[in-house]
């Protein structure tokens, strides 16, 4: 675990192959099951994503429970070792907002994998948005990891 100015970094082993955790990662529509936060609700998409440049709506609640989406553009992706997303509002859907989700898988063997989750707003500019930030708690995103191993049991 690792706490900098303007990231958190957290990492677990989890007991599956890369490949099994990267196809998780990699498809939207599987991730309000390893939401630790609790604000991702649903995907309006179902394809897998591809590559840099994909961009998917997640559909969200925030913590005083009002809903909005948000267009995710994929910032990363190295097959079965990478994939990260920087999210927009809808209100700006060409222009990620400078927060960034990043997964790292390194394969320990055949059946273990170390995922490594980065939640970083290195690229806010926003004052305002920065005095937000971060929405999201190193606790929760270490259940982030907890329920994505659980989701692959």
């Amino acid at each position: 675990m690792a706490h900098e100015e303007k990231q958190i970094t957290v990492s677990r082993v989890i007991d599956h192959p890369a490949k099994e955790i990267f196809d998780t990662l990699s498809l939207p529509q599987r991730h309000p099951a390893f939401d630790g936060s609790g604000m991702v609700r649903s995907s309006d998409n179902t394809e897998r994503i591809q590559s840099v440049g994909d961009v998917f709506v997640m559909n969200m609640v925030g913590r005083a429970g009002s809903e909005y989406a948000t267009h995710n553009h994929v910032s990363a992706f190295d097959g079965n070792k990478m994939v990260g997303w920087k999210p927009a509002l809808s209100t700006n859907p060409d222009e990620p907002g400078g927060w960034e989700w990043l997964y790292t898988l390194e394969a320990n063997d055949a059946q273990s994998t170390t995922v490594t989750l980065t939640y970083s707003w290195t690229n806010v500019t926003n004052e305002q948005l920065l005095s937000q930030l971060p929405v999201v708690s190193e606790e929760e995103l270490e259940q982030s990891l907890n329920l994505l191993a659980s989701s692959l049991a």
